[in-house]
Parts: C-alpha cells; structure tokens; sequence
C-alpha cells in the first residue's frame, strides 16, 4: 500500500469526505504488543507512515519532536541494555516481563518529545507529541498492521532513555510497536459519553 505524494508548498488541499477514515476511527483498537508478528512493514513503509505522523497540528512549526526508528540487531541490544536496568528497578521481575512489548514486535517507532524554547506554551508542545503518536497508530491500522502506543517504565528511568539515545531535556512521548496481529484485539469498555460532555449555556 503506498501513499499520495506530499502536496507542494502552498498547495490548495481541498477537505474532501472520507467514509473510510470514519469505518477505521469507529472500530479502532490497540493491539497487544505482545502479540505483533513479522511481517511488520518495511523501512519504505515506516517512512510513509512517519511522513504521515509529521503532519499533525504543530503551533509555531517547531517539530518539537523526532523519530527513533527500532528494529533489527539494534532494537535486540536495546532491549539487552534494558534487561541489565530491569534488575534494579523496584519490581525486576514486573520490569523485565515489560520489556516483552519491546522486544517482540518487529519495529517499534519512538516518539521522542523535544521541546523548543520560545514563546509556544509547552503543554502545547507536548500536545502536538501525542498527536504524532495517535497519528503514527492510525495510520499503521490504514496500512493494515496492528499497532500499540506505550511508554511502560524504561520511558521514564533516566539510564533507560540515555541507551535509547535521548538528549537532555528530551522525553519519551511513546514507544509504537507495529507488526503483523496474531489475534484481532476485542472491543474494551469504552466511556459513557452522556458522563464527558458537556454544552455551554445548556
């Protein structure tokens, strides 16, 4: 599955109905990361996908986020890394089980969140990152592959971001694992939404 090419700058964009984009969004759901097989997509459509999550709303276009693409040998010595780091956090055993979500996905994309310094509020940094991630998810699942948004505790130990090649002030915004899903994921409990919105002047 290949996308269009990206419109030239200034390129009119018209908005256009997309019933297919409603049927995804209606029925989409995180796959375990646990059960993601080969084959996941390839390096040409990693970058479709990344070229997709780098459109997201992003105030003042500061990108302030990037990419880690994993995979391969080096996503494996990543993981070894975090083994040695499992064995010092406060549950071992719960923190090497975590890095199953990792490890057994053929390519996990990073998210990492770098803010620029300026007159952009960070929480608003901070939104445009989770937008890529959300993004990122959508679009795996339009391409046909399961994907899963997660953070777990190496997005948040210091060492653990350092082996992931982090930058000070950098942090995780997510670790998507994509690959190929072994089980479709089932419909969770989703919130009753008479208990999450509200009218104004109602």
């Amino acid at each position: 599955m290949t996308i269009p090419p990206a419109p030239a700058f200034g390129a009119p964009l018209p908005v256009a109905a997309s019933p297919d984009t409603l049927a995804l969004l209606s029925q989409r759901r995180s796959s375990s990361a646990q059960l993601l097989e080969g084959p996941g997509p390839d390096a040409a459509q990693v970058h479709a996908l990344i070229q997709l999550a780098a459109r997201v709303p992003d105030h003042g276009k500061l990108n302030p986020w990037r990419f880690v693409v994993m995979a391969g040998e080096a996503k494996a010595a990543l993981v070894e890394k975090l083994r040695a780091l499992a064995k010092i956090q406060a549950n071992p055993t719960k923190a090497e089980a975590a890095l199953a979500k990792l490890s057994v996905p053929p390519v996990s994309v990073l998210v990492v969140f770098s803010p620029k310094p300026g007159s952009i509020p960070l929480w608003e940094q901070e939104l445009s990152a989770g937008a890529v991630c959300m993004t990122l998810l959508v679009a795996a699942e339009a391409m046909g592959f399961g994907a899963n948004w997660i953070t777990d505790w190496y997005g948040y130990d210091p060492d653990a971001r350092t082996a992931a090649g982090l930058a000070e002030g950098e942090q995780v915004a997510g670790f998507i694992h994509l690959g190929t899903a072994v089980e479709a994921p089932l419909e969770r409990a989703r919130p009753d939404l008479a208990q999450v919105i509200t009218y104004l002047g109602a």
